[in-house]
């Protein structure tokens, strides 16, 4: 065997079995996403959870609302990203995967990172007394990376220069570097294997077998976020075309959802007697038992979303593609909106639900009507992660690409290592 077929092989997954577009993946991405700018407007107003501002309208109780979101938001995405990962190399070619991949995720991020996130740092600096200068004069200095002004805030990609809510583009993207060595074991045949036959076991069995990973990284890891993410974007990989696995979510998603809500119950009231009122003293077994719940509920979220969505959403239409194109402008902008608004409306002491209905408000208009402008100005359509909509000539395309990648690759560079 040749080594270019033996890559591919190793590396692309086998497409006999790759089934059509999944319509309803979309929709709970879109879904998910959209949820995502109700949970950052939420953030003004818990009392316990840290964000960058803080209304004075604090909220103990909205604490556990958010809590039902919480744990499986990112789960979702990091899941149906792995499924997307699957889907893609079962139709493009691997160079040119990587490639897109990486010029759609890290463009957005590096504008970002330089133009839609410094408000946010500007907000958050003024709200907590650091900053009595005009915005104008704080961007000139954001550039400067040894400024004393930003003494006081930790660094990220660069001094004071971070990612804030965009981390999950790069993440994204470093994860899809770190599935790369992993697709020849993935796509093994004693992986797939495996695979299907924990499908085809009972379902308490299936889910205490899933669910053992994640606990084990709540308990050993002290940050979890990216491990789990990157453990859910594997699962994803796996199960993309394991059609039982579908089949069976479709079937039993009522059941999963009623336990999913006893998981959340008792999820919340571990969050309010015992973590709220003992945090990281809690006795250890308690605090396992704590964990373990917490996981479960991760895992069973997931499953009856998926269930739900398959059953219900898998049909195409109009607004879908719409809303797909509009995700990734919503994501970069939203929470800018959110900060520079909210921190605005505070100041008029409007109350607690008249601030938090026009934050909400003026957020999924800024979002709408900023969305508007970039899908039809076509020079913004890439720094928002969309594609070009004009067919341009090969050396336009090759002098674009070379260009990008004197930008990129450094910036890339500098996010890895």
């Amino acid at each position: 065997m040749s080594a270019v077929p033996l890559l591919k092989q190793l590396f692309l997954p086998d497409t006999k079995e790759m089934p059509s577009r999944r319509y309803d993946l979309d929709w709970l991405r879109v879904a998910v996403f959209g949820l995502l700018i109700f949970y950052h407007v939420g953030m003004m107003y818990v009392a316990n959870w840290g964000y960058h501002i803080k209304s004075q309208y604090l909220s103990a109780e909205l604490e556990n609302l958010m809590l039902l979101v919480n744990p499986w938001r990112m789960p979702v995405l990091w899941l149906i990203s792995g499924i997307a990962i699957r889907f893609v190399l079962g139709k493009v070619a691997f160079s040119t995967f990587l490639m897109r991949r990486s010029v759609r995720l890290l463009l957005p991020l590096l504008f970002g990172v330089l133009v839609v996130v410094p408000p946010q740092l500007y907000y958050e600096m003024t709200f907590n007394g650091d900053l009595s200068v005009s915005y104008w004069e704080f961007y000139r200095a954001f550039f400067d990376l040894n400024h004393p002004m930003f003494k006081a805030y930790q660094p990220g990609i660069w001094p004071h220069i971070d990612v804030n809510h965009l981390w999950y583009l790069r993440e994204l993207w470093c994860f899809t570097l770190y599935l790369i060595p992993l697709l020849p074991l993935l796509n093994s045949k004693p992986v797939n294997q495996l695979v299907d036959w924990i499908v085809k076991q009972n379902g308490i069995l299936a889910v205490f077998i899933a669910v053992v990973p994640i606990l084990l990284v709540s308990v050993l890891m002290k940050d979890t976020r990216e491990p789990l993410g990157f453990m859910f974007m594997i699962y994803g990989y796996l199960i993309a075309w394991k059609t039982e696995l579908w089949e069976r979510l479709r079937a039993n998603c009522k059941m999963l959802m009623v336990s999913a809500a006893i998981c959340y119950v008792v999820l919340a009231v571990f969050y309010n007697l015992v973590w709220i009122k003992t945090g990281e003293n809690t006795e250890p077994w308690l605090l396992l038992s704590g964990q373990f719940v917490h996981s479960l509920d991760r895992l069973i979220w997931v499953l009856a979303l998926l269930g739900l969505a398959y059953r219900f959403l898998n049909r195409n239409s109009a607004r879908l593609s719409y809303f797909n194109e509009a995700v990734y402008p919503y994501y970069i902008l939203h929470q800018t909106i959110i900060i520079v608004v909210g921190f605005e409306l505070s100041q008029f002491k409007l109350g607690p639900i008249i601030e938090s209905g026009l934050l909400l408000i003026v957020t999924f208009a800024g979002c709408a009507l900023s969305f508007e402008l970039i899908r039809r100005i076509e020079v913004l359509r890439p720094l928002f992660g969309l594609k070009l909509k004009r067919n341009y000539q090969r050396n336009w395309q090759l002098a674009g690409s070379f260009a990008m990648l004197l930008c990129l690759v450094p910036f890339g560079l500098e996010i890895l290592f």
